[in-house]
Formats: structure tokens, sequence, C-alpha cells
């Protein structure tokens, strides 16, 4: 879409705006007008406003996407700033964790393999080398047993745009993409590029408290050290074996923010039964003699293993026999045997070891021994609806309680063709019959069975009706469903299936297995896995720290019940979170310098560290110039004298400084607000919370927290690869920063996803513009204007209108819901202006009430666009000080009867010339015999208006 549908106009225009906007900034940067200091005392009640966003991650420029969550924290602190409070909005940059570091390696690895700068080859060498790689990673190959295959979705998998051609996408050049290498040059190169955008787009930053994470700032680091340090004494910091998403490649878990896919993708676990392969074996499983030899199937209802009849396997699925210890082998796909592997259940560690390479059709037939079956022995058939990207590729079969394996034994029985196609013997099939299990209510004790007769499904095929008949029976099974057979008869379901489970595990026919619940890619580019490892955790989760940040929730405004909802949903299942890593950047865990805090780990409480950073730092964001106190002064017993209340610490600081921030700290503190978008909630926010509660007294527990949607741009997905992106950089120098501010503000407030429009931008620049000329006019020509009192009718009118427009308006800004500010505040007052023009007719217009609507529309637009509003403020207007810090306008009480008066009237007006301009254009062409129109003469010049002087009737009594 073209940003310039006005020709030479719009960039005129455009301009006017951009050359406002320097000089609004530099006046406010001479005058220090966003620099924060406390009060003397406590503040009161909205005498001061502590508002702060997340850090973004410094690994590239920022987008519109962060300007849009964060124009919710910059539009309501311009508005509490305007109110009078003494506002705080500070703001940092992120760079802990794997992002930078693995691309810092990637480019490393381009520049060693295809050179400085990098020749790189076509993209099917590309393809065929990516898939090489993967094979290798994947398994560890006997020899002349098994040879990688590549597949068009591997190839797919696989290629990714070189880390050159994105660094180039940032308009370096060679000689300055090759400084990448290091990870610590992006720390030094996009931080301040950062700062500078977020200064253009006007944002009311005290760029004094900025930082830098890692421990590239000495002072920041010592923060995060007596952070894990406070933690772990407190008994929140434990070591543990546990499952967690896992990157082989970083060789590392592979925390949110560290993926590149699957943010709040969890481990799945399931119960893996060892079907065992009863000799003979077949020819395909000559290099298996010897051995114990399962078909592994992953299942997440051991209860139901009673009822096999059989299992099923893909036929045209690709399997591998792999080692698990000395004597046993697992059948199963090589995706699990991955995950597996990195589970201890391999006898290479983290190296599955494939045998045999099988598909399969070779396993159609296989007889099994399966724990708990009432069948001595089982057959594996074909099955056409497995997936291989979940579970092993076998899959266990219950056709009393699953649809699926129902449908599916039941097509094998009444179709001789389909059991020739895939070589299946009527013995395989045939004498197995359907063994109840469960009991479930309305559903009977073969739930499958009657649902499937229920819902008319024919095939096992019809995959809608099968996930309907799924849904139906599956929950009310667990929770209602009684067993039936076997040691646990009598008992629920739910009661049952653990003491199942442990059975199988005890007994060692099952052991346990997970996998992520989606698919995970790091940012690295390899496709993770689920670890069983010994590490650092964080004890989220546990009892009493729970009920302390559910209470804190409790009190919070939350500003929407979807926004509340999140966190009660998070807070009920997030559970202990792994918060070492070995690889990245970042801050070493002080006891076990082995390991780093990962990145969601060293920013749940650094909202504190804003109140102090600009005493430690110097206002330098790195923490590395000459200040009052030194980074090793900065012990545990400061900060907690700092933050938690603690006792006088005996420090080389001087008395007087640590006394300052301990008070700078209880003055700003809590913060009033955080404002994200909405998928920080199951992690970030949270954590934030937690933390929160358990390091600080309850009189510093967060206020609020205010979550949007993402940002669409023209009403699609924003993205590089079709161009439909733009960096914050980019949409000032096209739009400018108040008419890129003004559709940000447009854009939507929910936690749906909002939408930047381009058309809108333009508009504004448009309207602003006008405005202002509009303005001008006003003044040039105020010697006609009327004076005196504003008596009239529409003066009456329009002085309401302002009034309406201030209080709500008003209202807007507290709710922070911005696009209703700027309907209320700008769109209908802009409307009440020119009807008001259009009343006043010959009288002509009040001039006070014309100055009285320049100031207050420059006032109520002032938080949304407030280089303009310094403009009218200062260079039209003429007043004094700063437009940003004007105060409120002042509005008395609004009249609503007036206004539903004036709609009336209006509306009245617009039918009364309806009908007149009917009257007098008559009907097209004249009927034949009938009159010609009335004549220029006979044109009526007089509407009489009859109005009765009493209701009467019900109106009377109403």
């Amino acid at each position: 879409m073209s940003s310039n549908p006005d020709g030479g106009k719009s960039f005129a225009r455009r301009d006017l705006l951009l050359k406002i906007q320097s000089e609004a900034q530099k006046s406010w940067e001479d005058n220090k007008v966003f620099e924060a200091d406390p009060g003397n005392s406590r503040p009161g009640p909205g005498e001061k406003f502590f508002g702060n966003f997340p850090y973004p991650y410094m690994n590239g420029l920022l987008h519109l996407g962060h300007a849009f969550s964060l124009s919710k924290l910059e539009f309501g602190a311009a508005y509490q700033r305007l109110r009078g409070s003494n506002v705080l909005l500070p703001f940092a940059f992120h760079c802990t964790g794997m992002p930078i570091k693995a691309s810092a390696d990637k480019l490393a690895r381009e520049i060693q393999q295809y050179g400085n700068p990098p020749v790189f080859p076509a993209i099917e060498d590309v393809i065929s080398e990516v898939v090489d790689n993967q094979a290798d990673q994947a398994v560890a190959v006997a020899p002349d047993k098994f040879k990688s295959k590549k597949s068009k979705a591997a190839s797919k998998a696989g290629v990714q745009k070189f880390q050159w051609e994105i660094m180039k996408g940032f308009g370096l050049s060679d000689e300055d993409i090759a400084k990448f290498q290091d990870p610590y040059h992006w720390l030094t190169y996009f931080p301040p590029l950062a700062k500078e955008d977020l200064k253009a787009f006007g944002l009311g930053c005290d760029w004094r408290r900025s930082f830098i994470t890692t421990d590239m700032n000495p002072f920041y680091d010592a923060f995060v050290r007596w952070q894990m340090r406070k933690l772990k004494k407190m008994g929140k910091v434990v070591k543990d074996m546990r499952y967690t998403i896992y990157s082989p490649l970083d060789g590392q878990p592979c925390a949110d923010h560290d993926r590149a896919t699957g943010e709040g993708v969890l481990p799945q676990e399931y119960v893996l039964i060892k079907m065992e392969v009863v000799p003979p074996f077949p020819p395909k499983f000559k290099a298996l003699e010897g051995r114990k030899v399962y078909l592994a199937a992953a299942t997440l209802r051991p209860e139901t293993m009673y009822g096999q009849t059989n299992c099923w396997v893909l036929p045209d699925g690709k399997y591998g026999a792999f080692e698990i210890t000395d004597t046993d082998v697992f059948i199963l796909t090589s995706r699990s045997a991955l995950n597996l592997a990195y589970q201890n259940q391999s006898r290479i560690p983290e190296k599955p070891t494939c045998l045999a390479e099988l598909s399969g059709t070779d396993l159609i037939g296989l007889s099994l021994k399966s724990p708990l079956a009432f069948n001595e022995v089982i057959y594996a058939l074909p099955m056409m609806t497995i997936l291989t990207d979940k579970g092993t590729g076998i899959v266990t079969s219950v056709p009393s309680d699953s649809p699926d394996d129902f449908m599916a034994l039941q097509n094998l029985i009444t179709k001789p063709a389909l059991r020739a196609k895939f070589g299946v013997k009527d013995e395989w099939v045939l004498p197995f019959k359907v063994i109840p299990i469960i009991n479930i209510p309305e559903f009977g004790d073969k739930s499958a069975e009657k649902v499937c007769v229920d819902l008319k499904i024919k095939s096992q095929n019809d995959k809608e009706k099968l996930a309907e008949a799924k849904r139906m029976t599956y929950l009310k099974g667990f929770t209602d469903g009684t067993m039936i057979v076997g040691e646990f008869n009598g008992r629920k379901v739910q009661e049952a299936k653990p003491l199942i489970k442990n059975k199988l595990l005890e007994e060692g026919t099952a052991i346990l297995y997970s996998e992520p619940e989606k698919k995970v890619m790091s940012r690295s580019g390899d496709e993770c896995v689920v670890a069983l490892t010994d590490q650092w955790y964080i004890t989220y989760g546990e009892a009493e720290w729970k009920q302390k940040a559910e209470r804190c929730l409790e009190n919070m405004n939350t500003f929407s019940a979807e926004t509340r909802n999140g966190f009660e949903h998070t807070l009920g299942w997030l559970n202990q979170w792994a918060c070492s890593r070995s690889f990245g950047l970042g801050t070493r865990i002080p006891w076990d310098e082995q390991f780093l805090v990962e990145s969601l780990s060293d920013s749940t409480l650094y909202m504190a560290y804003y109140t102090i950073a600009h005493h430690l730092q110097n206002g330098n964001m790195y923490g590395n110039e000459v200040a009052s106190i030194r980074p090793e002064e900065m012990t545990d017993d400061v900060w907690d004298y700092v933050f938690c209340n603690g006792p006088t610490p005996k420090s080389d600081i001087p008395p007087a400084l640590l006394s300052k921030m301990k008070q700078e700290f209880e003055y700003w503190y809590p913060f009033d607000i955080r404002v994200s978008g909405k998928d920080l909630v199951q992690n970030h926010l949270t954590f934030c919370i937690y933390n929160h509660t358990a390091l600080l007294p309850e009189h510093h527990w967060p206020r609020g927290f205010r979550c949007n949607g993402h940002l669409m741009l023209n009403s699609e997905k924003m993205s590089k690869s079709t161009g439909n992106f733009r960096t914050l950089r980019q949409a000032i120098e096209e739009f400018s920063s108040d008419a890129t501010r003004f559709a940000l503000a447009d854009a939507g407030d929910g936690m749906d996803d909002a939408n930047f429009v381009f058309e809108t931008a333009n508009a504004a620049i448009l309207r602003l513009t006008k405005e202002i000329a509009w303005m001008e006019e006003v003044i040039a020509a105020e010697s006609s204007l009327r004076v005196g009192p504003s008596c009239s009718y529409a003066d009456r009118v329009f002085a309401n209108e302002m009034n309406i427009a201030v209080k709500e308006t008003e209202k807007s800004y507290d709710a922070f819901m911005f696009r209703d500010a700027l309907k209320s505040g700008f769109y209908d007052l802009q409307l009440a202006r020119d009807e008001y023009r259009l009343s006043c007719g010959a009288t002509g217009m009040n001039r006070d009430l014309l100055w009285q609507f320049m100031e207050v529309q420059t006032r109520l637009i002032t938080p949304i666009c407030p280089h303009y509003a310094e403009h009218v403020w200062q260079k039209i207007l003429k007043k004094e000080g700063f437009a940003i810090k004007a105060g409120w306008p002042i509005a008395e009480t609004p009249d609503p009867t007036l206004r539903i008066a004036n709609k009336y009237l209006q509306d009245s007006i617009i039918l009364m010339r309806k009908l007149l301009q009917k009257q007098e254009s008559g009907s097209k062409k004249p009927k034949k015999g009938a009159a010609p129109p009335p004549s220029e003469g006979n044109k009526m010049s007089i509407g009489l208006i009859y109005v009765n002087e009493h209701y009467y009737g019900w109106k009377e009594r109403a």
C-alpha cells in the first residue's frame, strides 16, 4: 500500500510533523522533562505513577509490534504526567540467554565454511547437506544397518535463512557483519540503536535508569546474583532430575525465550508399554536374534491395557530397532528413540543406535505378549491414521474404549479385501472380540461401540466423527468410569489409573516416556526433545508460595477478565521451572558457576532495580563508568537493606547515599502497572508475581498488569518474509512519530489481535496538519469572531460537548482504552466543532469558546500526539511551560438532556432538508396529466414547526 496517496503534498505534511517532532524532542531533552526524582515523603494516592514494560531482546531492531505494546504504557504514563502525577517510565534492554550467542555462533560457522564475505551454495546443495547433518545427529548408526534417506519434509524443515543474510537485512556492510561473530558486539550495537528509535518515538523515558542485562553490566550482574542467592536461602531453588524441553544441538534445556517456535510447550508424559515380540523372528529381524525385542507403544491410558486385542502400526511408516540396553531392543520411530536417548533409555546415552531399519509392513503379523492383556498373544495390524510425529508410531488397541480402535478393527473384520491388501491372516483378527473393562454411565461397558453406532460412524477415516466420539467418552470415562476387571475391579478409573501405572512400572513391563506436546524448534535451528536433566529449578507451584501469588493476583488490577483468567490458569498448572543453562549469555549461578541463570529467571524482579539504577550506573547503560559506588560494594546486605528493609549494612558506601537509594525505592514501589503482550502471562508475568511475593513485603507487591494481543499490519500478519513488516524507525520515517502513535492508539485495546492501518496513519498526517492550519487561521482572524458571553443555544451545546469529551476521555484513559480516548477526545470533539461552526451561521463563533476548544483538544490528545500538542501549546496558543505537563482540563458536569435535545434537533434538521429537497426536486418524470414541478418562483422559503405546549396521555404520566 502506498504511504503517499496525495503525492508531494503528503510528504510536505509529514515533513512538517517530523520538524515539529524534532523541535519538541530537543526541548524535552534540554529541559530533562522526563527525569523523575522522588518527593521527600511517601506519595499519596495518584501522586506518583511507576509503569514499566518487559525489556525487549536485543538481537535486532525494534519493530511496530514492540511499539504497539509499549504504546499502552506510554499513553497511560503520559496521561498521568499530564494530570500532575510524578511519573517514572524507565526502559532497559535484555541480552540474556541463547538467541544472541546462537546467532553469533551461526554467523561464525557460515564464515568458516563459506568465506568472508561468504559465497553461499545453491539451495539444492543446502538441502542435501542439511538432510545429511540431520541423519548424523539423529542416530549413531550400526554399520551396514541404517542409511539416511532424504525426504521432502526433512528438506523443508532443515532449510533456514543464513545469518549473514539476516544481518544484511539490518543494512550492515560486509565489514560490519563480521564483527557480530563476537556475541558481545551485539550488546554494544543494538541497545543504543533501540534507545535512539524510542527517543524518536517520543517515549517519555528517564534514560538515566537504562541498563543492559548479562555480566557485561557488573551492577545488574550483582543484583541477579543477590536475587538467586536469596531464593536459594529461602529453599526456593533446588537441584533435581526433571523432564524438560531440551536442545540437542545446544546441549542444554530450551526455555520459552530460547525457542524459534513452540513457546509454552511442555513435556507430555506417556507410559511406554513393552509388547514383547514372540519368537521365531521373521528374516528382517535377523540382526536382533538373541535379544529381547519389544514394540514400544506410548499410551496416556494405562488402565485400559486389560482390553488389548492387537496393536497398530502404520503400514508405510518408518521404524527402527533401537538398542535400549545390552539385551533389550525397542521398535519405534527414530524421533521417539532420540527422545528416549535423552531420558537415559539408550545403551549409549544421547545417541540412539539403530540395529535395523524397518517399515510398518515388516511389523504386520508379529506375535506379541503385552502386559495386562487377557489375550495371551496379540498381533500387530495395520492402521492408516497413525501419526508418527506423536508417540512412538506403535499404538495399543483397546476397541472396548477407543472409538479409533473399534472402527479400525471392525474395518479389518468386515473387509476381507482390506486384510488381503496388507497380508493380514484371518486368525490374526477374526478370533478377537471386544473385551469390556470399564463401565461408563450412559455408555455401558463397551463405550466405543455404543458411541460409534450412535454417531453412525462407518470408517476409521471418518476423523471428525471419531474426534467427537472421543470427546464424548474419554473425559467421562476418566471422571465417572468404574473398572470391572483386574485387581482394581470396582474402583473408579481416576483412582485405579495411577495404581495400574505404578504396577506396570514396578513389574518392569513399562517405562515412562516424555516428548514435547507439540514440535519445538530452538533458535539454533534444531528440533527439541524432552531430556531428563539434573539441574537447578525454582520451585514455582509450591503450595504456600502459590497461595501468596494467588493473593497478589486477587488484589491486582488486570484490566480485563481474560487476563485474570490467563493468570489463574497459569497459577493452576505452573510447577518447578529450570532456571539454569550452560550456554548463552547472562549471569553465573553464584554457587554453581558452570551454569548461567536462564533468561526468564533473571527478569522477574528487575523493576525494583530501576529505582536505583541511576545511582549505581551514573546514567551509563553498561555500568562501566566510574561512579560513587563500585559493583563489589553491592553486597547481599546492601541489597537487603535497600529492597527488603534489612538492617543497616557495614559498607564503604556513604550512609547518605545508602539512605537515598532506600528512600527512592520506598517512594516508587510498588510499581503501578506493567504492560505486556498476552503471550508472557504463561511465564514471565507469572514469574514476576511469584518473585515479588517471595522477596518483598506485601505492600510492595505489583498493583497491576495490562496485557494486549499481537499487532497485524493492514489486517494481515506482520511478517518479514512477505514484506508486511515495519521497524519502528521505518514507521517514524514514513509517517512521523505522532501519526504512528495515532494509528497505534486506533489499532485496538483488547486481548484480541489489533490492526495497524497505514491509511489511518496517513489520515492522521492530514488531520493533524489541517488542524494546525485551521488554528492558525482562527487566530489570524481573531478580530472577526464574536466576543462576549457564550449564551446562544449553539454556544451552550458546544460547551456541553467539550464537557462531555473531557469526562469521557478521562474515563477511557483511566481504563487504558486508548482507541476510545481518541474517539471522544479527538474525533467526536472535531465533529462537535464542525457542527458548531455550521450552527452559528452568520452570527459567527464565540471567540472564548474557540480558545477553550483549542486548549481542551490539545490537552486531550497530548498523551497520544505529544509533539503536535507541544507545537500547538507553545507556538500557536503561546502558552507557558510544556503541554505534556499542562494539567487535565477542568470541565463542568455535562448536561445529558441538552445533548439529547441537540441530537433531536440535528436529526430534525436533516429530515427537513431531505423533505425540502424532495419537494423542490419533484418526481424525476411527471406522470401523464400531472402538474409540472413548481417553478423557481413557487419554491418554499419558509418552514413552520408546530410544538405542543403540553404532553398528553401516557407521555404526560411519564
